[in-house]
């Protein structure tokens, strides 16, 4: 069969060009999507009265067994029609007969292919939201458990303060929250209809393009034919907030894999989230944090990708933008990998109270607090820097920690020492004395916590009512 847009070409279009140029391979994954936006279309072409009621009738019935036929995957997709629009357009007119050609009146491959894809993304960034809310859930609720376990707190990965291992976990529930918002926020540009811009300058059809936005639950309608043809910023938009998304898990898998080393011994992750040696019967390898490590570096690459395609493309559609879809569909894959594994694997993780206990103990984490007593006791900050560096010196010289000092060797480095300082020096004290909004102590983690839950229900709620809008 000839091709649809045949009638301007004397020649067959050369195999290895087909090839090249098709992007049924992958583009089929926006099939219900297509038949979706088609379904809208024609309804406003029979309401606009540029289709015959019966043509428009015959056209709907075509349309909803096709896409029975792609949920069943009974469809034969070829290289030969090119696309997803064309492949079904002939799956259409293979069923309807003729008719099934006057589908494609008023409307473009362009815009077509551009509607397609914000019905697609959008339905995946609520998706993403969802799993973000059951990753945020599990770090609560491994937070509530661990209310009063202490960790070392880190910098430049030595140890620097004493900090509730709840406070640390919820870190990463505010990183996720800032995902959360970026994706909330990214909706209202995603769900703008760019249908009914044509290939680049609209159309002499008189269209209803509101119709067709309220028909497929589109906020708005491009403003400019031009921009909503060729704008895929909204794909960009996408694609650097996943990267933000997978650097933040991968932060927290590089901590996972820390933590359940046997120098750390802090945590254990699952038997189901980790893999064995198959010449070391003894491993446990924390195989999924240290995959979603390294596949953060190929959504990067997607979206550098897509970035480099753009850059110097002149108005308005060009065939680069077929580079457009792989990458954000591997990106969705990617994520959505990551994300079904990270909160089963968080909830499931066990803590080893003890342990951090431990380290804490056997350390100098606590030094600041000796510090801001001396503060305390009128010698400047600097001054009292100095003396519990010399202090803490000492103890490394003589094997010690520095609630093991007597007073006798305290008050070698201040006669301003007394035995209050042995109060100060405990992890709970040194923990709860930073007692601001946003600190380790524990009613301020509390705080945070109750803070987390009521975010937690707001982000439900909204998951709730934008996936029935994506549906």
């Amino acid at each position: 069969m000839s091709k649809l847009w045949g009638g301007r070409f004397t020649k067959k279009t050369d195999q290895l060009v087909e090839e090249y140029t098709a992007s049924i391979m992958f583009d089929k994954e926006l099939a219900e999507e297509d038949v979706q936006g088609s379904l809208a279309h024609v309804t406003m072409l029979g309401k606009q009265g540029i289709l015959p009621a019966d043509d428009v009738e015959k056209i709907k019935d075509g349309l909803h067994r096709v896409l029975q036929r792609i949920k069943r995957d009974d469809i034969e997709f070829t290289i030969g029609d090119e696309d997803i629009h064309m492949n079904i357009e002939k799956t259409l007119i293979d069923d309807v007969g003729t008719v099934g050609g006057k589908l494609h009146t008023g409307r473009s491959r362009n815009d077509q292919v551009a509607t397609d894809m914000h019905l697609w993304l959008r339905k995946r960034v609520v998706e993403f939201v969802d799993m973000l809310y059951k990753l945020q859930s599990a770090l609560v609720e491994q937070a509530k458990a661990n209310i009063d376990t202490i960790v070392p707190g880190y910098t430049h990965l030595q140890r620097a303060q004493p900090i509730l291992f709840a406070h640390h976990l919820m870190a990463y529930v505010s990183m996720f929250g800032r995902d959360i918002e970026r994706l909330q926020d990214s909706y209202k540009r995603i769900n703008v209809l760019p249908l009914g811009a044509g290939a680049l300058a609209g159309t002499t059809f008189p269209i209803d393009r509101h119709f067709v936005a309220k028909e497929l639950k589109f906020d708005r309608v491009y403003e400019n034919s031009l921009d909503a043809v060729s704008d895929r910023d909204f794909i960009l938009e996408f694609l650097s907030h996943a990267s933000i998304i997978m650097m933040h898990l991968s932060r927290l898998s590089e901590e996972l894999i820390l933590w359940s080393s046997t120098e750390f011994r802090f945590v254990e992750l699952d038997d189901a989230f980790c893999t064995g040696s198959s010449i070391m019967p003894q491993k446990k390898n924390p195989d999924v944090p240290e995959l979603v490590r390294g596949k953060t570096g190929r959504v990067y690459g997607n979206l550098v990708g897509l970035l480099t395609v753009l850059k110097s493309l002149p108005l308005a559609y060009n065939k680069d933008m077929q580079e457009d879809k792989e990458g954000m569909f591997d990106t969705v894959k990617t994520l959505q990998g990551a994300l079904q594994l990270f909160a089963p694997m968080i909830a499931t993780m066990k803590v080893n109270k003890e342990q951090m206990r431990q380290a804490v103990n056997k350390d100098f984490s606590n030094a600041t607090d000796i510090a801001d007593f001396l503060v305390g006791k009128g010698l400047p900050f600097r001054q009292a820097h100095e003396v519990i560096g010399k202090t803490v010196l000492y103890c490394i010289e003589q094997n010690k920690f520095l609630l093991d000092l007597t007073m006798e060797e305290f008050k070698q480095f201040s006669s301003l020492f007394d035995d209050r300082i042995y109060a100060v020096l405990q992890p709970e004290q040194v923990v709860n004395a930073r007692n601001v909004y946003g600190g380790t102590a524990k009613e301020q983690v509390e705080g945070a916590i109750a803070r987390a839950d009521a975010a937690l229900a707001e982000t439900s709620a909204w998951v709730v009512e934008y996936m029935g809008r994506s549906r």
